[in-house]
């Protein structure tokens, strides 16, 4: 039983999180816009920090937060940490009408690696369908997910919630036996 509970939430949690990776593809090839009360530039380091409101977005990505740092490698952009109570980002799902939005104390991200790391009271929304816990980790390059809980957080139980809502049917379609 176990065994088939852990099967049956990883597969709801790749249907419910495979669009990600599908997220807006001409935003990479957009600048990076900043905004913020203040800024500390590094030109030797190649480190930014931002505070103070800020607002970074790229095409249709947007991301608030209290504080960011930015650093680039001789590629461009590095690693993006951004804090806040909390960090908020959405972006547009390549081809569709539709947004991915994500919620945490901190979010990491390393370009290098294409990692993206969810981290303190984490949530990652897709239309009606959320997933939450206390870590969200997903690698772009190989399409892997994880979700880590964490006792005594946000949760009574401090497990991993996912809640996924069926999508509305065509009329092609025959509803659904028991």
């Amino acid at each position: 039983m176990k065994i088939m509970n852990t099967r049956l939430l990883a597969l709801l949690c790749a249907a419910l999180l495979a669009t990600p990776a599908h997220a807006e593809k001409a935003d990479r090839d957009k600048p990076v816009n900043l905004e913020a009360d203040t800024v500390t530039l590094d030109d030797i380091n190649k480190v930014s920090v931002y505070q103070g409101n800020v607002v970074l977005s790229q095409g249709t990505l947007l991301l608030r937060a209290d504080r960011v740092q930015v650093t680039q490698n001789e590629n461009g952009l590095d690693k993006v940490s951004a804090t806040g109570r909390p960090v908020a980002f959405r972006q547009k799902l390549d081809g569709r009408e539709e947004f991915i939005e994500g919620y945490a104390d901190r979010i990491e991200y390393d370009g290098v690696n294409s990692q993206l790391e969810l981290i303190g009271q984490a949530r990652l929304r897709r239309g009606s369908d959320e997933l939450r816990g206390a870590r969200i980790s997903y690698n772009a390059n190989t399409e892997f997910y994880k979700v880590v809980g964490e006792p005594g957080a946000q949760t009574p139980s401090g497990r991993v919630r996912a809640v996924i809502r069926p999508k509305p049917r065509t009329p092609e379609q025959p509803a659904a036996k028991p």
